[in-house]
């Protein structure tokens, strides 16, 4: 569960509104990858992954990133219930692909600045402030199984 105030959800909810899935997903993703190269071991089968302009153009990083912030919109709908939302990923993230939590919390942090970077000054700090808690609770959620 996130606590939001009633402002801090507008936030979220009106930013993302004017989100570009599709190609947040894939920025987003795709700089995890660049910038902790460690995390491309969980992403084998995506093929060229040798240097950042490889991992950004790489259509199954952008096509796996759009599935995760799909599944990162599921959450603003439910910001009540993260755990229960996310219960099916913690459990095929911890279980099958065995992904260090860590790595939620990485991915979290990566979506705020990509989002900085696209929404400018419109991505005030109460903005950032309202995306942290969201990122941190999806992110916890998601590694709920490990515990």
């Amino acid at each position: 569960m996130v606590h939001l105030t009633a402002e801090e959800k507008s936030l979220v909810t009106g930013l993302w509104g004017k989100v570009n899935v599709e190609e947040v997903g894939g920025e987003a993703l795709g700089r995890l990858l660049v910038v902790y190269p460690w995390t491309q071991r969980f992403f084998d089968s995506f093929g060229d992954l040798s240097s950042a302009s490889a991992v950004m153009g790489n259509a199954k990083v952008k096509a796996h990133g759009k599935k995760v912030l799909n599944s990162f919109s599921d959450g603003l709908q439910n910001l009540d219930n993260l755990k229960g939302t996310f219960a099916k990923l913690s459990e095929l993230h911890c279980d099958k692909l065995h992904v260090d939590p860590e790595n939620f919390r990485l991915l979290g942090n990566v979506l705020v600045c990509v989002l900085a970077l696209k929404f400018g000054k419109e991505f005030t700090p109460p903005v950032q402030a309202a995306y942290q808690k969201v990122v941190a609770g999806v992110a916890t959620a998601l590694a709920h199984k490990y515990h």
